[in-house]
C-alpha cells in the first residue's frame, strides 16, 4: 500500500460527502475531430477548454483504468442491502445475493472506504484493462491500492482531455505563389494563447494543466530541393507588410506543376508547450500540437527577351 496523503497534498485539497457508484459517464469532447475521452464508472469531472472549437493531438492516458475512492464500509454496506435498490437483485437469487454482500459485512465499522473501478472508455485498451481489476476494494484510511488514482494520472486525463484552436493559414501571395517569390505565413482564429483544462475527483483532488501557443512548425510538402523553410515565426507567424523582411514562410523553388493536383500541400502546425499548475508533483508532458493544411499552387514566371 502506497500513502494517498502525499498524493492528496500535490493535487488540490477538497472537501465533499462520499456518493454511491457512480452509474453516468463523464465525458469530454472535442466536436468529433480526433477523438473523444469518455470516463467510465467514473465520478471525475474535466472542465475548462475542453472541446469549444477546439481540436485534440490524440494524447491517451498511459493506463486506461484505476480505482476511486469511495463509499466507507458502513455507508457501502448500507447501500448494497437497500431494500428499494436491491429488490431485483434478491429476488432472483438471494443465496447469491447474500454471498454477494458478505465482503461488505465483513467490514462494517472498519476505517476506510471501499474503491471501485473506472476506465477510459475511448482508449481500445480501456475495457480490458478494467476487467482486470476487482469491482471492490476496501482500503484502509490514507492508504492507496495498487492502480489507485493519483495525481500524476489525474493530470494525463486532463492533458488528454484538453483542446487547443485549429488554426487558420494565412499566405501572401494568397491565391497562387512563384517560384523564388517569398510566401509569408501567419495564423488567425487563435484566440486566446493560453488553454487550461481540469480534471476533479470531487472530494479528493484535482489536477490542471495549462497549454501556451509558443511557436509554428513549417512543413512546404516537398524536400529541401523544392523549397526553403523559414521558420522565426514567434507564435503566430509573420503577417507580409511592405519593406517587411522575410523571416517566417516559404520559397519555393520549383514550380508545382508536376505535383498531385498541381498544388503544394503546405501544413503549418501550433506547438503549445504543456505544464501542470502549481508544479507541486513534477509531471511532464509533451506539448499540444495541432496543424493545418494549404494548397500552395506555385507557377513560373514566364519573359521573353527580344533583341
Amino acid at each position: 500500500m502506497n500513502p494517498l496523503i502525499p498524493v492528496l497534498m500535490a493535487g488540490s485539497l477538497l472537501l465533499a460527502a462520499p456518493t454511491p457508484p457512480p452509474s453516468t459517464d463523464a465525458t469530454a469532447t472535442n466536436n468529433g475531430r480526433t477523438r473523444t475521452l469518455t470516463l467510465r464508472d467514473s465520478k471525475i469531472v474535466v472542465s475548462g477548454d475542453v472541446g469549444k472549437g477546439g481540436k485534440s493531438d490524440g494524447y491517451r492516458i498511459k493506463r486506461p483504468c484505476w480505482y476511486e475512492p469511495g463509499l466507507s464500509a458502513d455507508e457501502m454496506l448500507k447501500f448494497q442491502t437497500d431494500s428499494k435498490t436491491q429488490f431485483a437483485r434478491v429476488k432472483a437469487d438471494e443465496d447469491s445475493f447474500n454471498k454477494f454482500v458478505q465482503q461488505f459485512k465483513d467490514k462494517k465499522g472498519q476505517p476506510g472506504n471501499w474503491w471501485t473501478p473506472a476506465y477510459d472508455a475511448s482508449d481500445p485498451n480501456g475495457a480490458t484493462c478494467w476487467a482486470g481489476l476487482e469491482l471492490f476494494v476496501f482500503v484502509p484510511p490514507n492508504d492507496t491500492p495498487p492502480s489507485g488514482i493519483t495525481f500524476e494520472q489525474l493530470a494525463e486525463i486532463a492533458r488528454a482531455a484538453i483542446t487547443v484552436p485549429q488554426p487558420t493559414v494565412k499566405l501572401s501571395p494568397d491565391a497562387k505563389s512563384f517560384v523564388n517569390l517569398p510566401t509569408f505565413v501567419w495564423l488567425e482564429g487563435i484566440g486566446q494563447p493560453r488553454r487550461t483544462a481540469t480534471a476533479t475527483l470531487p472530494g479528493v483532488m484535482s489536477a490542471t494543466v495549462v497549454a501556451t501557443l509558443q511557436d509554428i512548425k513549417i512543413d512546404a510538402g516537398t524536400g529541401k530541393d523544392r523549397a526553403e523553410v523559414r521558420e522565426q515565426c514567434g507564435a503566430t507567424g509573420k503577417p507580409y507588410a511592405k519593406g517587411a523582411a522575410f523571416t517566417c514562410g516559404v520559397q519555393y523553388l520549383r514550380s508545382s506543376i508536376d505535383q498531385p493536383r498541381q498544388v503544394y500541400q503546405l501544413t503549418v502546425t501550433t506547438v503549445w508547450p504543456v505544464t501542470v499548475a502549481d508544479r507541486a508533483v513534477p509531471v511532464q508532458f509533451a506539448p499540444v500540437q495541432v496543424g493545418a493544411t494549404r494548397d500552395v499552387p506555385v507557377g513560373e514566371v514566364q519573359s521573353n527577351v527580344r533583341p
